[in-house]
This record gives structure tokens, C-alpha cells and sequence, in this order.
């Protein structure tokens, strides 16, 4: 819980600090603007909001690391990935934007907060308790942190890199390289950049695994 509250709340601070600018650069999402990755972090907050207050009575399916499957990298024709800027220039001001991200993502934290961490929930399908559930979306809120500032010339790093790192490595099964810093880790394990000459490597035959991709 203290890492999902400490990641959340990093990251909503990230967007309420950018610029109108900001909005328009390109985010560490192919094919997203910064400002439809905000759109999607608002999406993001309001799965938070209905999978905390749809419980289930069966026994859990999934817990933080089995949440999260390796799927093949994206293509483009993701009908859902296809709305998201559509809807995010809907919004026209970025202020709009911005608000709608800090009311709904407050309301998400707070949720999280009130929430008892061993009741059971349902979402995807799936079921497992809400420690797991809120602990999988640290990974998430960190990648997206990073794909916030990608292009921004001036950024703060989020601040659970490592237990990130952590859990991509659980997913995957294999640790990623010492060598390389959890940032760098996460970046070129989900292939969000490409790895370095040093990097490929390192990393051997797990290079051939990579990009990492979560659904």
C-alpha cells in the first residue's frame, strides 16, 4: 500500500507540473502524445476506483506477479489504443486534463487508502486481494512515470524503481542483469529503448526474450 500511495501520488504530482507545452511532446508510448498517456493514466484511475468496489467470493486466480501476462508487442490496431488520443484532444485545454486526472486520481488514492488490503476483488476475469491488486499497479504507475518524461528536458525519476524492477523480474522469471540501474532495467526490459552492444551482452540469451510487454 505504501508503494502504490508513493508511486501514485509521484506521478500525479509529475502531471500537475507540466506545462501546457508538456502536453504536446511525445511520450515513452509509441504513438502517444503526452497528454493521451495523461488521458490514459485517468482511465487507469477509474479501474482502480471499479475494481476495488467489485468484490469476489471465489478463492484468488491471480496474485501481483501472475496479474500481469506477457503478451506480444502491440500493433497498432488495439481499438481502445486507438481511441485514446481521439479522446484526449477532446479534452482541448490541458488544464481540463489535468483536473480531470487529479479528481479522479485523488478519489483512486483515497480508495486505495480506505481499502482492507486482504478483502478479495474481481477485475479482468480475474481475482486475487487487494495488497495484490494495488502492489501489480506500482509496475504500472512506474513505467508510465517514465514514459511521462521521456522527452521532457527536465524530470524527476519515480521513486519505486526498484521494486519495479523487482517485479518485472518475477514476471518474467529470470533476473535482469546487475550491471544495468533499475531504470535502465526497466527501460530496455519492456522495450521502451533499445539495448546497448554492453547491454545485449549482459543480458544473453534473455535478450532474444525481449521487449517485455504486460497485458
Amino acid at each position: 500500500m505504501a508503494l502504490f500511495a508513493l508511486s501514485w501520488t509521484a506521478l500525479r504530482k509529475a502531471v500537475a507540473d507540466l506545462s501546457d507545452e508538456d502536453f504536446a511532446r511525445p511520450s515513452g508510448c509509441r504513438g502517444w502524445l503526452v497528454r493521451d498517456l495523461v488521458c490514459h493514466l485517468v482511465l487507469d484511475a477509474q479501474d482502480v476506483l471499479i475494481t476495488l468496489v467489485t468484490p469476489a467470493e471465489t478463492e484468488p486466480t491471480v496474485d501481483a506477479t501472475s496479474y500481469w501476462r506477457l503478451v506480444d508487442p502491440p500493433t497498432g490496431d488495439d481499438p481502445l489504443d486507438a481511441l485514446i488520443p481521439r479522446l484526449a484532444a477532446a479534452y482541448g485545454d490541458p488544464a481540463l486534463l489535468k483536473f480531470h486526472l487529479d479528481d479522479i486520481g485523488s478519489a483512486a488514492g483515497r480508495a486505495a487508502e480506505f481499502a482492507d488490503r486482504t478483502d478479495l476483488v474481481s477485475t479482468r476475469g480475474e481475482v486475487l486481494t487487494v495488497n495484490d491488486y494495488l502492489a501489480a499497479y506500482v509496475l504500472e504507475w512506474t513505467l508510465h512515470h517514465l514514459d511521462l518524461t521521456a522527452h521532457l528536458p527536465s524530470s524527476v525519476d519515480p521513486p519505486a524503481l526498484m521494486p519495479a524492477r523487482l517485479a518485472l523480474e518475477r514476471i518474467a522469471g529470470v533476473p535482469l542483469p546487475a550491471s544495468m540501474s533499475d531504470k535502465d532495467a526497466l527501460l530496455v526490459g519492456t522495450g521502451r529503448r533499445a539495448a546497448t552492444d554492453q547491454e545485449k551482452a549482459a543480458l544473453g540469451d534473455l535478450a532474444a526474450r525481449l521487449p517485455l510487454v504486460l497485458g
